[in-house]
Parts: structure tokens; sequence; C-alpha cells
């Protein structure tokens, strides 16, 4: 069974002010209702004003997706009913986008490159935000500072074959808004997926309003699994629209699905059409993630899953290249499989971590000072003190405050003749040919010197003990 998925993403572009008038978009912090004007309320005789930056951030996103920018887009009225749209209707583009036929190259499923098509993209405005009053109240409260937020939807081809390519996609295209400085990620709502499923031969599915990447898969996973189980059992899949109920992971049926017609789309009469194909050409683009990961491999020899991984976030890779000069490939296994694991697990981004005291930790392994084990605890302890917010210990200090700098083998043979006679059943595995006890062995000496001894040393003189009989 063929799953197609097509997916309609829509972004929160960094701008000042909304999309049609000059409130503010920096409202998380705020009490609700605070940006509003009679512009983004829909209040009688208010006239839209677009906002220049919002297509100027729409056409670097086209360029970048090689998209082709129309000589003339237009606004138009979506006509819907529902409290967080204070107008009755959303402006947005219709049958005249800013642009169309692009591309996002992602990995398919066998590691393979794969193009997915971007069928085209265009400007919108946000609707504002409905609070469901917990405790099983029958009213919900709205706030309008989110209504009028510029945003710029993108929507793909059905090139789509699983929740985990949806999933690749999201991650490779939020990672070129990011190199444009024309997304912030990090913000609460700033991308949200409408995203279409099918079983070949079998009818759409719409699952609305899902406000994560994760999300994303999980709520194509449970589709996909929902719709062939209805198919094995000889029923149909009903065309409808779904909402994904993320602290379950499933989707429920929300209502039939709309066709175009129910939104009696017309010309925006307040906004003339749009004329700015002309402004592409004088469009400058970053280094977007595909040429930096290639420029990476080339310059500091790095494989291509490091390159990967360090060019997928443009802060990451900026942090690369500030300590790469220490050791090239040392600094990307550093950061690519070890720095970004503490990271995550402490919920902190790499901008929290100052790059000078990586570099300084980078010199200490690099120079055989402390040992990789002795590292890893090292930085933890350096992580703990900045997600504490205080100020960054240098390694060195640390190291020499806790006795960590590496010792010499012969320090250990003590160690290492008391870890063998207390563990008489591992010695007799080992030299039955279990080369596991080994490992048991030497992780129990690594414990008594504190990481100060290299595990690949150790194993050597633990196995040259036991095979002399010295103990």
């Amino acid at each position: 069974m063929k799953t197609i998925i097509g997916l309609e993403v829509h972004v929160q572009l960094s701008t000042a002010t909304k999309l049609f008038c000059s409130c503010s978009t920096d409202y998380q912090n705020d009490e609700p209702n605070t940006h509003c004007c009679p512009i983004c309320l829909g209040l009688p005789g208010a006239l839209p004003r677009l906002n220049r930056k919002a297509v100027e951030h729409g056409l670097k996103v086209a360029k970048a997706l090689k998209m082709n920018v129309l000589e003339e887009s237009e606004f138009a009225r979506k006509n819907y009913f529902y409290p967080d749209l204070p107008k009755g209707y959303q402006i947005t583009q219709y049958d005249r986008p800013l642009a169309v036929a692009g591309t996002v190259e992602i990995e398919d499923d066998e590691g393979h490159e794969k193009i997915v098509r971007i069928t085209r993209i265009h400007l919108e405005e946000d609707p504002g935000r409905l609070i469901h009053v917990a405790g099983g109240s029958s009213y919900s409260l709205v706030d309008y500072n989110r209504s009028g937020i510029p945003l710029l939807e993108i929507v793909t081809e059905p090139d789509l074959r699983s929740p985990q390519e949806a999933r690749r996609f999201l991650n490779r295209l939020r990672s070129i808004l990011e190199y444009l400085e024309v997304f912030d990620g990090d913000r609460e709502g700033a991308l949200r997926v409408d995203a279409n499923i099918s079983i070949e031969g079998s009818e759409r599915v719409e699952v609305k309003n899902i406000s994560s990447y994760r999300g994303v898969e999980k709520a194509l996973t449970f589709e996909v699994t929902r719709q062939k189980n209805l198919l094995r059992r000889g029923q149909s899949v009903t065309r409808e629209t779904r909402h994904f109920m993320e602290a379950r992971g499933i989707t429920t049926s929300a209502r039939s699905k709309e066709e175009e017609q129910d939104y009696r789309y017309f010309t925006e009469p307040d906004l003339r059409p749009l004329r700015v194909a002309g402004m592409v050409a004088g469009i400058d683009l970053p280094e977007l993630p595909t040429a930096r990961k290639e420029r990476f491999m080339a310059q500091y020899g790095i494989s291509l899953n490091h390159a990967r991984t360090l060019t997928g976030d443009p802060r990451l890779a900026d942090f690369y290249e500030e300590v790469a000069y220490v050791d090239p490939f040392l600094a990307a296994t550093w950061v690519a499989d070890t720095l970004l694991g503490e990271l995550n697990y402490r919920g902190m981004r790499i901008t929290d971590f100052p790059a000078n005291r990586f570099v300084e930790l980078l010199a200490l392994i690099r120079s055989g000072t402390i040992t990789e084990t002795v590292a890893v605890q090292v930085l933890r302890e350096m992580l703990d003190t900045c997600a504490a917010g205080r100020p960054c210990e240098p390694p060195a200090m640390i190291v020499k405050r806790e006795g960590l700098v590496r010792g010499e083998s012969e320090e250990f043979a003590e160690i290492v003749r008391d870890v063998i006679a207390a563990n008489p059943q591992a010695v007799a595995d080992y030299r039955a040919g279990k080369k596991g006890a080994l490992n048991f062995l030497v992780g129990q000496v690594m414990k008594e010197t504190r990481g100060r001894a290299d595990p690949r040393e150790l194993g050597r003189i633990v196995a040259e003990y036991i095979d002399r009989g010295e103990v």
C-alpha cells in the first residue's frame, strides 16, 4: 500500500510589525489583546496596508527554493466564520500566489537524495488564538494579539512517502528558513502544518494544525496505520478533516473536508495587485545549508554525516567554525556527537555555551592532558554551571581542582591488580574466550581511576596481566 503525503506549512515570518498594520509582532510575553488595532480587529472602515518586509522575506524564500515569481500576484478574501477571525474572512492569496514551482532536496528512507516539489508559496494573515478554559467550562476566550501576523504558506506536491520523510523535509525547510533569517523556529507557533495523507487509490484526509516536527511524524504514523487498517477490513476511507490530539498521539474526526468553493474566494478589493518579480534579482542569498555542507567537507575534511549535522542549524555551524581551528576532525566529532546530546538533555541551545571554553576543552583533549572520559565529565560540569546561570569555569581549572589530569599506566598497576583479584569470575570468563569480560574489568579500573586512564591502554595492560598470570 503506497502512502502519499503532501504538506501545507504555515511559517510565521520574522517582521517587526503585522502584515497589514503597524501593530508589533512581539506579543509573546504581553497580556492578551494588547497588540491590536482597528485593522487587525477588522473594524468597519479600517483599510489594510501591506508590510513590504514580509513581501521581501517571501521573495527571498522563493529565490532560495528556485521558484518562479509571478509577474503579477494578488490577495483574496477567504470567507469562513470562526471566533478567532474577527473580519469573517482571511486575507490570503489564492489563484495568483507569490511564486510557484520550486524544489527542496532531502534524503528518502533509503538514504538517497530526493527532490520534493514545491507547488506554491503565498502570503496570508494569521487568525487570532482561542483559549479554551479548563475545568469543563462552556466558553472559550479569544486573544487577537496574533491576528494579522504575517504567514508564508509553503505547499508541497504529494511527493512524500512516509512520516519519516515528512519530518526530514520539515527539518530541511526549517534550516533553509533560518539561514535566510526570515523565521525564528524557537518562537511558539512559528511553524504549523496541515498534512494531506492518503493510501494510493483511496480518499485523502487532511490533519490540521500540527504544531511540532515530532508531532507531524506521530500524526502521520497514526493516520497511515488507521487508514491501512480500514482498507484491510474492507472499509473505505472517508474524505474529511481531522485534528491531531498530541497528548494522546491520535487523530480525531473534526468535519467533512471543505471544498474550495466553500470558502467563496474573491479578490481583495482594498489591496492592489503585487508586481514584484523585478525585485528578485536584487536579493542576495546567504550560503545555504547544502552549499555549507559541501564546503565543510572540502575545507575541514569531515564526514558527510558530521557535515549534515553541523550545518542543519546556522548557529551550530557558526559555533563549529569558531572552534574548528583547534582540530577540525576532533571538533566535528565532539560538537556533533557529544556536545549536542548534552545540550539537548539539558534543554539548552548552542548559543548558551561559550565557544572559547569549548576551544580550551578541545585543546586539553588534543594535547593528551585529559582522557576523553574525563573530558565528558568536565563538559558536563561546565554545562551545568551555564544552565544554572553562573559564569562557565575554564576547563583547566576544573581538571586541576578535581585532580583529573591523565595518569601514566604505571600509576594504575596496583589498581589493576586489585580489580583482577577482586573479580575471579570475570578473569575466568576472559580466559574462556568471553571478550566482554575484559571490558567489564577495564570498566572497574576506570571507575577506580575516575577516568584518568586511557581505556584502550588499560585494556592492553589488564589483558597482559591476566595472560602472564601475575595475579
